[in-house]
C-alpha cells in the first residue's frame, strides 16, 4: 500500500486494523467488561476469518492501549484478559510528543490548568452540597415513608460523599508527606499524589486518568522545577488553599487557588512566555 492509498478516507485498512474494529465489535456485542477473557488466538482468528499473525499484532496493540492483558501458557488461564489502563497509554504518548516537541509545555500546563480548575471547583461545590444536604438525608432515612428509590438515591449520595471524603484524606496525607520530603524528587512523589487526590474527590475517572497521564509524563519536568525554586514553601502554601477551600465548599476559591499554584510551579509557562 502506497502512503497517498493510506491517506486516502476510502483506503482499504491493514488486516490487524480490520481485528481492532471486530474485537471492538464483539466486546460491545457481548457485553464484555473489565476481567472478561477474550477467545484464544486460534478461535479469534478462526471466528474472524484472518491469519493468527493478524491476531496476534492486533492483541499486541491493545495491550500497548492498555485495553488487554496477556497471560501465557495454556488452558484456561491463558489468552488477553480485558482489562483498564488508559493512564498508561496516555502517558507514554504524551511523554512521547512532549520529547518531540510536537507539544509545548504551556499547552500541557494551560491543559492542567483547565482541568484542575474545573476539579477542585467541582470537588468543593459537591462538598458544599453534601454538607447542606446532609440533614435531610439523615431525615429521610429514619422517615417510615421513605421509597426504595429515595434509600437507594441517599445511599449512592452517602458512598460519593465517602469517596470524596476519602480523596480529600489524600490530600492532606500527601501535604504532610511533603513537608517531611528529603529531596525534590521525594516531594514531587507526593505532590503528584496530592493533584491525583484533588481529581478523584472531583468523582471523573476520565479527568483522573488524564491527570495520571499528564503528571506523568511531567515528572521530569516537575523535579526540575523544584529545583529551581528551592524553597517549596510557597507550594505548600498552595496545596494547603486548594484542600483548605475544597473543604470549606468554596468553589470560586478552589480554582483560584489552582490558577496561583501552576503560576507559582512554572512560571514561564505563563500567556507571556
Amino acid at each position: 500500500m502506497t502512503t497517498d492509498e493510506r491517506r486516502r478516507p476510502d483506503a482499504r485498512p491493514r488486516a490487524f486494523e480490520e481485528v481492532l474494529a471486530r474485537i471492538e465489535e464483539r466486546i460491545g456485542a457481548d457485553g464484555l467488561t473489565v476481567g472478561d477473557r477474550l477467545p484464544g488466538e486460534r478461535q479469534l482468528a478462526e471466528q474472524l476469518g484472518v491469519g493468527r499473525s493478524s491476531v496476534r499484532e492486533a492483541l499486541r496493540v491493545l495491550e500497548t492501549l492498555g485495553v488487554v492483558a496477556s497471560q501465557a501458557g495454556r488452558g484456561p488461564d491463558a489468552g488477553a484478559v480485558l482489562t483498564s489502563r488508559p493512564g498508561n497509554a496516555l502517558t507514554d504518548l504524551l511523554r512521547l510528543h512532549l520529547g518531540l516537541a510536537t507539544l509545548s509545555m504551556r499547552e500541557v500546563i494551560d491543559t492542567r490548568l483547565m482541568i484542575e480548575q474545573w476539579a477542585a471547583a467541582r470537588a468543593a461545590t459537591a462538598n458544599a452540597t453534601a454538607n447542606a444536604a446532609a440533614p435531610a438525608r439523615t431525615a429521610a432515612q429514619t422517615a417510615a415513608q421513605t421509597t426504595e428509590a429515595q434509600a437507594a438515591e441517599a445511599q449512592a449520595a452517602e458512598a460519593r460523599t465517602a469517596e470524596a471524603e476519602t480523596a480529600t484524606a489524600r490530600m492532606a496525607e500527601a501535604v504532610a508527606a511533603m513537608d517531611a520530603a528529603r529531596d525534590p524528587a521525594e516531594f514531587v512523589k507526593h505532590d503528584i499524589a496530592f493533584h491525583l487526590a484533588l481529581a478523584e474527590a472531583a468523582g471523573n475517572r476520565l479527568i483522573v486518568a488524564v491527570m495520571r497521564a499528564l503528571r506523568d509524563a511531567l515528572r521530569r519536568y516537575a523535579v526540575d522545577a523544584v529545583v529551581r525554586l528551592g524553597d517549596t514553601g510557597g507550594l505548600q502554601d498552595d496545596h494547603r488553599r486548594i484542600h483548605r477551600a475544597i473543604e470549606d465548599g468554596d468553589s470560586v476559591a478552589a480554582a483560584a487557588a489552582v490558577a496561583e499554584h501552576l503560576a507559582r510551579a512554572y512560571p514561564d509557562s505563563g500567556p507571556d512566555s
